[in-house]
């Protein structure tokens, strides 16, 4: 059993973990940046230096910015010093308006940004933001989490320092020691008032999928599944539904649409991975609202148990993770117990692992609607039963070993991949939007 002290400290992570974002997170996390050394200097930048990580790079190079029709960091770096607000953090750019975006357009064609990696660092979330007026300077860190900042300075007052030696975040929150069983039984047994405010995830992500049918978005694959062409191949079931719901979220937030998204482990698309299928399924399922709530807990507290051995970036797709969360829930929406949750995450962790994350861009949902087919699959041969065994690649009788072997992959393994995406991506010989 949980002891209650165990229950604050879990409730604590999932609140921190589960939050509404606009637009993609790796590019608002360097507005974010942005916004709070603009904040330190007290004007608006003259220039502005960002120190990145490859996976912050690599994450922000191809997506739509919220509400500007473009794409890519710089228009991103120019409105986080022009109108980003620092206490919004993952909502940094709420306030954008055409008139914000016509300035940005104009900061970044006067050349006022420098934009680079970040050498000689071993954290794969970081970003660092320079910003210099009239021989005055500020900078802000984030490392760790796109919200965390490690290193606040103005003019050389340090006003923050949470770093280590080797420029990580220093590792200062309260988490608690989760295994898979720990998830399981924290969402099948909190007290439901404890726990219900996982809702705001349905609502969010439920209300984004709807307005994306609003307009054109991305690949517009949530769009076509929901037309002739998508029905008469799909079919009118609640699996093409999980799928159109997921991925018309993703589409919009891919794009660059306005439209708030709940998070997880500091990615929307994870957010969107770890509630959408969990409600279509409940909704058409009818199932409980306390059914609902319940699912949506393990799916998210799930993903982020998982992400604890990843890390916040990876080479490995946030949707191998946050779609065996969505499994995990679904099992339980089918009247599935610990065992057959235990089952669904195997043959999860034996289907998708070793999916590359190549950047987040509109044909993320491709990958999502990839990882939620699995979770449904997954789902259903758990309840009858059937579990890729331990004689069967990297699965381990022990499920949380056998998460650990997926991390292992996703957070080590796949380092060599992960700088050979990024060389791709950063020298394609003649790239198209």
């Amino acid at each position: 059993m949980i002891n209650p002290e165990e229950r604050r400290q879990i409730a604590g992570l999932v609140r921190r973990q589960v939050v509404p974002a606009i637009g993609c997170t790796e590019p608002i996390c360097v507005a974010l940046a942005v916004a709070r050394a603009t904040e330190l200097l007290g004007t608006t930048p003259e220039r502005i230096e960002v120190r990145l990580s490859a996976n912050i790079l690599k994450n922000a190079m191809g997506v739509g910015i919220p509400g500007t029709g473009m794409v890519g960091l710089p228009i991103a770096i120019a409105l986080g010093a022009l109108i980003g607000r620092s206490e919004l953090e993952l909502e940094v750019l709420r306030d954008v308006t055409p008139e914000a975006v016509e300035q940005g357009r104009h900061y970044v064609d006067e050349g006022r940004i420098d934009i680079a990696l970040k050498a000689g660092i071993d954290e794969k979330l970081y970003a660092e933001a320079r910003c210099l007026a009239a021989g005055h300077e500020a900078t802000a860190v984030i490392a760790g989490e796109h919200t965390r900042f490690v290193r606040l300075e103005a003019d050389g007052d340090v006003r923050l320092d949470a770093t280590t030696h080797t420029g990580a975040a220093a590792d200062t929150t309260d988490e608690p020691h989760l295994t898979l069983r720990k998830v399981y039984d924290y969402a099948t047994t909190a007290p439901l008032d404890e726990i219900s405010f996982i809702l705001d995830a349905r609502r969010l992500n439920e209300e984004a999928a709807r307005r994306s049918l609003e307009s054109n978005y991305g690949h517009c694959l949530g769009k076509t599944l929901t037309r002739p062409l998508g029905r008469g191949i799909m079919g009118d079931s609640i699996f093409s539904r999980i799928l159109s719901s997921t991925a018309c979220a993703c589409d919009a937030r891919m794009a660059g649409a306005m439209i708030p998204v709940m998070s997880n482990s500091g990615s929307g698309n994870q957010g969107i991975c770890a509630t959408n299928p969990v409600v279509v399924f409940a909704e058409e399922n009818h199932n409980t609202e306390e059914e609902m709530v319940r699912a949506l807990m393990l799916s998210h507290l799930t993903a982020i148990y998982i992400k604890q051995h990843l890390g916040t970036l990876s080479a490995l797709c946030g949707c191998v993770v946050a779609s065996t969360g969505s499994s995990c829930g679904i099992t339980l929406l089918m009247g599935g117990g610990y065992r057959e949750v235990t089952y669904a995450v195997k043959n999860m962790i034996a289907n998708l692992t070793g999916m590359i994350c190549d950047g987040a861009k509109p044909s993320c949902a491709l990958k999502l609607t990839s990882g939620v087919s699995t979770a449904v699959l997954s789902a259903m041969l758990a309840m009858q039963g059937n579990c890729v065994s331990s004689v069967e690649g990297i699965i381990d009788d022990d499920v949380d070993r056998s998460i650990r072997n997926l991390t292992s992959i996703g957070a080590d393994a796949m380092n060599e991949t992960d700088r050979c995406v990024l060389d791709i991506m950063t020298h394609k010989s003649h790239p198209t939007a």
